[in-house]
């Protein structure tokens, strides 16, 4: 190695072994260096952290996509969870995470630079905006201390170099000094020679198509590089295919294991860092094939019209010329080959932050503790998940409850402390979904998915959800906070307020979630409003995909809404069946729903589906006059209240159910001490085989078209509650006893008798959490199912 070679590794090792907690002095030297405080918050706590680049956002995709593609990366990323540290250069600094606005500023910046290693400097000084490559990104995770790098394709060895002989005719600038003093024409990617001095594993899709593949593994081999295909075999992708003919000297097939190696090289001092190839998904490989023939002819017309001599100016060439020939359909699978990435980057990061604190420092050398792996338990095959018939997914939270006593109500609105208890206890409407089906059924048939946090709270919601008997090997492991809800009572159980820390549970990865599924099989998905509306949206569609009964549970009346885009989804599919077998808000949930439906930006009222539907429901004469018989009926069966259930037509209950009942179709409407009341349509096919068309029912209204379809109306009224203790629980004991009737009779919605029998016995379990402190009552196991 030359002596400036040598000295330029040497002052690279420096830089890239500094360690994480010396990053704020570092910033407040003025060494040109910005860390957002979450990002230094997750350093300083072990918290996982993903690198992302940016030059893909200035000079990857067009506005607005890489802003949007920017975003749901990072999104992706929290989903595992980690804190997402996306690189840009802007005002003269290298920022380690960038805030919205200044993202935003990156991605509609007018004259942005594409920052490598060697324009650091000068982009700092003339204060430029800069997108990050690999190569620079590289070397500001190492800075950091930052163990994983996510992004779409590695640069690598220019096609043709080979054939190139250093001559005069060559300009300075077109060649490369790589170790050892050998030149090579053209252009060879910084990536390369950064991979082989910081320690940092970058998650890639392998190497850009438009390269030489081959020669750049064996470039990589010569660095010192060890590059892993990640997945069952050693085949070693080529960014839009999953195969590129060459093969990787390793695999790996969990994130675990990618974790582990990158771990042994830190352990070991080891300054160089790792190549994980990630293939894009199996549904983008036929695509893949298709764009694979562009780039081919790209690079043909490149060599015939003398582009493939402009070294880098042949990249953005290429890159617009595939864009031309595919006709943009390389966005897509570009898209998705990054967002694969960012999932699976955090998933290696959540992984190698559970081996161990930064190791990578020479100190650490005196600290090695190898990990041995036995071969025995690298062979054993691993255990197939136990099947669940019925899946909770979303919140599993710690509720602490603070609950005044009667005589305190007052002091409450002074805004001082109370006399009251305070109790802790597992929530979440998830989980005590879970937990109320749980104890009308066998054990293992209900399955709690849910995202819990590497914490104190995280620890709690395991050990005591196993102390009730309820299967864990549904919780989602991730970093960060568990969710928490404190919550504040009156004296007689009302909720006065409190504040409700959830956002774990938005960060929730549908990929994760769908994996799950995918491996319990299960007859039935209940989703809680608390995922964020993409996941919900994913998460209906895999299930509609798969003939999974999907059941949402609205959680809000804020985030009850979070269900329109997923009904949105499946209209544009041209679905003539709802997207949603099942859903049960309150009243006040049911009109935000129908708000959101009849309006902008969705207005799905407005689709030619919804006016099919209602038409051929031909609800005429006869259905206004049940409503109006309905109407004059007392809320209670026993005559022993005066109320009328008028409010089901002055406030447009039963109305708004209709309209939505092409989206939804059995809603389970929560009307407290008014009872319940179920909309549903049934369908020809299963009409015939119910008992609605000629039952005669008190409380309902009962309309037949001349298909033989039926849509029903019927009212439950509410039973006795004496001794209210808390009434935050009801509703979703309510939903599992509900659910666990439904596992024990799939088809109870199409008998009057079964429907009459089991929503008696979901408010049986309803009134028993509202005599109980608990979430969900202890006494619930006493009632019967059947």
């Amino acid at each position: 190695m030359s002596l400036s070679c040598r000295h330029a590794w040497t002052r690279c090792s420096r830089l890239t072994t500094r360690p994480a907690r010396g990053l704020s002095s570092l910033a407040k030297q003025n060494a040109f260096l910005d860390i957002h405080e979450e990002v230094q918050h997750a350093l300083a706590k072990n918290i996982p952290v993903v690198a992302l680049e940016t030059a893909v956002v200035t000079h990857g995709f067009p506005a607005p996509e890489n802003l949007q593609l920017a975003k749901s990366l990072e999104e992706i990323v929290r989903s595992t969870g980690c804190v997402p540290a996306t690189m840009g250069l802007l005002d003269g600094r290298i920022k380690i995470g960038l805030k919205d606005a200044e993202l935003e500023r990156l991605a509609n910046s007018s004259k942005p630079v594409k920052v490598s290693r060697r324009d650091i400097g000068p982009a700092l000084a003339k204060r430029v905006e800069g997108g990050t490559t690999c190569s620079a990104t590289l070397i500001c995770a190492a800075m950091a201390g930052i163990k994983v790098f996510a992004t779409g394709g590695l640069g690598g060895v220019h096609r043709g170099g080979e054939n190139c002989a250093f001559s005069t005719s060559y300009r300075k600038r077109d060649l490369q000094l790589i170790a050892g003093g050998l030149y090579i024409a053209l252009d060879v990617s910084a990536d390369l020679p950064e991979l082989s001095r910081c320690p940092v594993g970058l998650v890639s899709a392998g190497v850009k198509s438009i390269l030489d593949i081959g020669r750049t593994l064996e470039y990589l081999e010569t660095l010192g590089v060890p590059v892993l295909a990640y997945g069952e075999t050693t085949d070693f992708p080529a960014f839009f295919s999953r195969k590129s003919g060459f093969q990787a000297p390793y695999n790996v097939n969990t994130p675990r294991a990618a974790a582990e190696i990158l771990y042994a090289q830190a352990q070991l001092g080891l300054q160089h860092g790792a190549l994980i190839a990630v293939p894009i998904p199996e549904k983008f490989e036929a695509a893949g094939q298709e764009i694979q023939k562009a780039v081919d002819q790209a690079v043909a017309e490149s060599e015939a019209n003398g582009v493939s001599k402009l070294g880098k100016a042949a990249t953005p060439w290429l890159l617009t010329r595939i864009g031309e020939l595919t006709q943009r359909r390389s966005l897509a699978s570009n898209i998705a080959l990054l967002e694969n990435t960012a999932l699976i980057g955090g998933q290696i990061a959540v992984e190698y932050s559970k081996l161990g604190t930064d190791a990578h420092i020479a100190s650490s050398y005196v600290q090695y503790k190898p990990t041995i792996i036995s071969k025995a338990s690298e062979n054993t095959t691993p255990v197939k998940p136990a099947p669940a018939k019925l899946v909770v997914a979303g919140t599993a939270a710690v509720d602490i409850t603070a609950h005044a006593s009667p005589t305190a109500d007052a002091a409450l609105s002074v805004h001082s402390t109370s006399p009251g208890s305070v109790c802790m206890s597992l929530g979440g409407v998830a989980r005590n979904v879970a937990e109320a089906a749980h104890k009308m059924s066998a054990s293992s048939d209900v399955l709690l998915v849910s995202p819990i946090g590497d914490d104190g709270f995280g620890r709690l919601l395991t050990t005591e959800t196993e102390s009730l008997g309820m299967r864990t090997d549904g919780f989602i492991r991730v970093g960060g906070r568990s969710a928490v809800c404190n919550m504040l009572l009156s004296g007689d159980g009302n909720l006065m307020g409190g504040v409700a820390d959830m956002g774990i549970t938005e960060d929730a990865s549908a990929e994760q979630i769908e994996e799950l599924i995918a491996d319990r099989r299960p007859s039935i998905v209940s989703l809680d409003g608390n995922l964020s509306t993409s996941t919900i949206s994913k998460l209906v569609a895999f299930c509609n995909g798969r003939g999974i009964h999907v059941f949402f549970e609205p959680t809000s009346i804020t985030k009850s809404t979070r269900i329109i885009p997923a009904v949105a989804d499946h209209l544009q599919l041209g679905r003539k069946t709802p997207a949603v077998g099942f859903i049960s808000p309150n009243l006040l949930e049911l009109s935000q729903l129908y708000e959101a439906a009849s309006s902008d930006p969705h207005n799905l009222t407005s689709h030619p589906e919804w006016w099919t539907s209602i038409d051929r429901y031909q609800l005429g004469q006869d259905f206004r006059d049940g409503l109006a018989k309905l109407s004059r009926k007392s809320v209670s069966d026993n005559g022993r209240s005066e109320e009328k259930l008028g409010f089901l037509a002055d406030r447009g209950v039963v109305q708004m159910a209709v309209n939505l009942l092409p989206f939804f179709q059995r809603i389970i409407i929560k009307c407290g001490p008014h009872g319940v009341v179920v909309v549903m349509h049934v369908p020809t096919e299963a009409a015939a085989q119910s008992g609605w068309l000629n039952a005669s029912v008190d409380r309902a209204i009962i309309v037949a078209n001349d298909r033989s379809e039926v849509v029903v109306v019927r009212h439950f009224p509410a039973q006795p509650a004496p001794g209210i203790v808390n009434v935050t629980g009801a509703g979703d004991t309510f939903v599992g006893v509900l659910l666990a009737s439904l596992l024990k009779e799939p088809e109870l919605f199409d008998s009057p008798e079964s429907l009459e029998r089991y929503i008696s016995l979901a408010q049986q379990g309803a009134v028993l959490t509202l005599q109980s402190p608990l979430a969900i009552s202890p006494e619930l196991a006493t009632l019967r199912i059947g």
